[in-house]
């Protein structure tokens, strides 16, 4: 392969990567440059021109809500506009959830004595953070074994042996992402545009049992050893409350494709995680003198509930 083929190949994959990102990062309305959080109650809205000061400081042109909730308005208690009359401050009365994307209203926009009509945007952080918040919170702060207890029959069964543990970790997580983002697709081109919403959770365990059957043909002709040594939680895998729970969370959360793709990596690998700690620790006790009572289940039972408190620690924490 020569060197302009190789620029060519590394050009077009970061184009596809990063289109996305920074498509994220615009503005819906050609007026406003930008919209991001400021404090814990603030909301910055920069113009591409001066905007009228009358306009501009009247409440009653301003509708704040969080995306998920749309017929719950957020009080707004002050607004403060900058000398320049391009960059206006939007203060709230209660703390906004930052996590969470937020519509801002703006009646008819006035700008020079020109009426620039309403527009509706966006407040979310910066998007290549935010989707580091989404994989990091679903891998680690918001771990589905740990702090959700999903998918605990699989977390049991198959964190006795760690190359037990690490298999079915990576096997979950390529099940999880494939599955996660037809899900997406079906969701966000058959099933809503065509208001059959109340089918996703069949159409999205139909499309789980079929990722997990081909995962399944494949381990059995590539990996004969490992295939046998999931026995029965492979198939378990197609009802994994995990599994189940991410396509109904990006449904739920209106994400986008890159954003899916985040939520479903992100609790994929939180389970291998889970699994691979699990299994190290389980195998140290069978070399330690551990009563005939809690051997077995009880003690794996101990075990998830003190994990579960050590990643405790990680609630509430914010990254970006």
């Amino acid at each position: 392969m020569n060197a302009t083929l190789r620029r060519y190949i590394v050009f077009t994959l970061a184009a596809v990567f990063l289109l996305p990102l920074l498509l994220g990062c615009g503005s819906e309305h050609h007026f406003i440059k930008s919209t991001s959080f400021k404090g814990p109650n603030s909301i910055v809205i920069t113009f591409a021109g001066p905007v009228d000061e009358k306009w501009a400081t009247n409440i009653a042109n301003f509708r704040v809500n969080e995306k998920t909730d749309p017929d719950i308005y957020l009080p707004v208690s002050n607004i403060s506009l900058s000398p320049d009359r391009m960059t206006l401050t939007i203060t709230l009365d209660e703390k906004l959830n930052q996590t969470s994307t937020h519509s801002l209203f703006m009646k008819g926009i006035i700008s020079e004595g020109r009426d620039l009509g309403s527009a509706l945007v966006n407040v979310k952080k910066f998007y290549f953070g935010y989707l580091l918040s989404i994989l990091i919170g679903a891998m680690i702060i918001n771990n589905f074994v740990f702090t959700k207890y999903l998918g605990l029959c699989v977390f049991f069964g198959t964190s006795k042996k760690k190359p037990t543990a690490i298999g079915m970790g990576i096997t979950f997580t390529i099940v999880i992402v494939v599955s996660a983002m037809m899900s997406w697709f079906l969701y966000q081109f058959v099933l809503k545009p065509f208001r059959l919403d109340f089918l996703q959770i069949v159409v999205f365990i139909g499309l789980v049992s079929l990722s997990v059957q081909a995962v399944d043909t494949i381990l059995r002709k590539v990996n004969p050893v490992l295939f046998k040594s999931f026995g029965v939680y492979l198939v378990l895998v197609i009802a994994n409350c995990i599994i189940i729970a991410v396509p109904l969370i990006l449904a739920d959360n209106e994400y986008n494709a890159v954003e899916s793709l985040m939520l479903a990596l992100g609790a994929g690998l939180g389970f291998l995680i889970a699994l691979f700690l699990m299994s190290s620790v389980r195998e140290r006790l069978e070399l330690a003198d551990v009563p005939p009572t809690f051997r077995g289940l009880p003690i794996a039972f101990i075990l998830g509930g003190l994990f579960a408190l050590s990643f405790l620690g990680f609630s509430g924490m914010s990254l970006f």
